[in-house]
């Protein structure tokens, strides 16, 4: 099987490396010209995976196209709201010389503006021909690329036969994939769970304690399911890699980049300056707004992730969402 990295940062080299490590013909393809000269010159990618080296057989190219024409999967690992432009900058998918048989997301976040999960700007951008779905799961890039064990969901709208087999070719003796065709669901756990990391993070920045914390997954965990099946998930996927382990990963791992940007704010710093001040992308800052307006349309009463909406955008203190939330009306818990 073929596989092309579209964009170079720590996930993407980690899936890279791993793909290309499971002997598979691998290219990656980092946004910037002089980002790809550098890692095929160094053979490392110092500025997001520093220290460890690429496998022999990794290739890096400077253009999607060339790539895309012997790929039989693609999968997109920049940031969401690039997404689009990504999937344009690669065009003619169509061609009948072409052997694209998916498009995967790597990223984890829904397109500003529309609103959409990247399956559905993956579906608008190349059509019918084209699966596409997501590789996602409870997954530290530098732990994936260095060969650490760990599991991952694949989501893809493919027939099963062909599903299993992609899935048999990305699992490892060190990373364990397991299949589903719940793309809703993956993508809703994929995404939310930035917001409620980014809302862990203040709530340990602040000092609130282990117990704060456990309460705040656990309802964090309520919100995800009753959002996920409203928009037609299934509930057993949010109890799987892709929800209730990713959220805990997240939420929990000392490099979440979402759970240190949530340190930041407890800190005193705005949600704006922390915003600017990342390297990497923190796709929770957009997603809670994006959320907050899906709710919305819905009618769903989502409390903490429009606490911490309103403390992104809208200038809450963080202090006052703890105190609205504990003061809502006692229920029977479900």
């Amino acid at each position: 099987m073929n596989f092309c990295v579209a964009g170079a940062g720590a996930w993407g080299t980690a899936i890279a490396i791993h793909l290309a490590r499971n002997g598979y013909s691998t290219t990656l393809i980092p946004r910037r010209y002089e980002h790809a000269l550098e890692l095929s010159t160094v053979r490392t990618n110092e500025d997001y995976l520093p220290g460890i080296n690429f496998p022999e057989d990794l290739q890096v190219g400077c253009n999607l196209k060339p790539a895309l024409m012997e790929c039989d999967y693609i999968f997109f690992a920049c940031p969401s709201h690039a997404l689009r432009q990504t999937c344009r900058a690669g065009a003619l998918w169509n061609q009948s010389s072409w052997q694209l048989k998916g498009s995967i997301a790597l990223c984890k976040g829904l397109e500003p503006g529309s609103n959409l999960f990247a399956h559905e700007v993956m579906h608008e951008e190349m059509g019918e021909p084209v699966a596409t779905g997501y590789l996602t799961g409870p997954s530290h890039a530098h732990d994936i690329a260095i060969g650490k064990p760990g599991a991952m969901s694949l989501a893809l709208n493919l027939q099963n036969e062909e599903l299993n087999k992609l899935r048999d070719v990305i699992s490892s003796s060190s990373m364990r994939i397991y299949s589903t065709n719940d793309l809703v669901g993956v993508a809703l756990g994929s995404c939310i769970k930035n917001v409620y990391a980014i809302a862990t993070g203040i709530s340990d920045g602040l000092g609130y304690g282990d117990n704060a914390r456990a309460a705040l997954l656990t309802r964090s965990m309520n919100e995800m399911i009753s959002l996920g099946c409203k928009l037609g998930g299934r509930q057993e996927t949010f109890f799987g890699l892709s929800g209730f382990g990713d959220l805990v990963a997240t939420c929990m791992g000392e490099w979440s980049r979402n759970r240190k940007f949530g340190l930041k704010v407890a800190s005193g710093e705005s949600p704006q300056d922390a915003n600017a001040s990342q390297i990497t992308v923190v796709e929770g800052f957009s997603a809670a707004k994006c959320f907050q307006e899906k709710c919305q349309d819905l009618k769903i009463e989502m409390p903490i992730l429009n606490e911490i909406f309103q403390i992104l955008h809208q200038g809450k203190q963080p202090e006052q969402a703890l105190e609205d939330l504990m003061d809502r009306k006692l229920k029977q818990e479900r």
